[in-house]
């Protein structure tokens, strides 16, 4: 199975990022941060390669969360394609734990099965679900942005999926 594999889409610190909130400045590119969804509190260094970025639009961060459009330490990638976190050597465990899942499996009963991840992985404890994947499924061209933006894909997926009894939920 293929392994996750990053595309600096950004859907993670879009997803988590009004749950990271700044408590306090205590330096030099140094916060305490909380993550609102298991209370942990930690500190955030902000990268040298992105400190002046970070400093340009400081005011107002303090005791401010992210908001629907992305963690307030997710920055537009220097490399012009992308976004990247400005805190990664130092992001809370929410975020190191975070896979960018594309779709959920599910069985006819509508019990969790398998998530579909990166370009075209699962993770799943079903055997047989496991199977279909490896025999039916990774085989299958997809655009090189990956699955996720392959509506074609996407579709054979859903339809090998159902004729096996599952059904597929995917993420936009």
């Amino acid at each position: 199975m293929a392994t996750f594999e990053c595309n600096s889409c950004g859907k993670c610190c879009v997803g988590l990022g009004p749950y990271i909130t700044i408590e306090r400045n205590i330096g030099d590119r140094d916060f305490y941060c909380r993550n609102k969804i298991t209370g942990e509190l930690f500190l955030a260094h902000i990268q040298p390669e992105y400190a002046l970025e970070f400093e340009e639009d400081i005011e107002g961060k303090e005791g401010s969360a992210g908001s629907e459009s992305g963690c307030v330490f997710m920055m537009k990638s220097h490399a012009g394609v992308g976004s990247v976190c400005a805190i990664y050597p130092t992001r809370p465990a929410v975020c190191r734990e975070f896979r960018c899942y594309r779709m959920f499996v599910y069985s006819a009963a509508g019990e969790l099965r398998g998530t579909v991840f990166g370009k075209n992985g699962i993770r799943t404890q079903d055997e047989s679900l496991a199977k279909i994947w490896k025999d039916r499924i990774v085989s299958l061209p997809c655009s090189n942005q990956g699955p996720s933006t392959d509506p074609a894909w996407s579709k054979k997926v859903l339809g090998i999926l159902e004729e096996s009894g599952y059904r597929g939920d995917p993420f936009e």
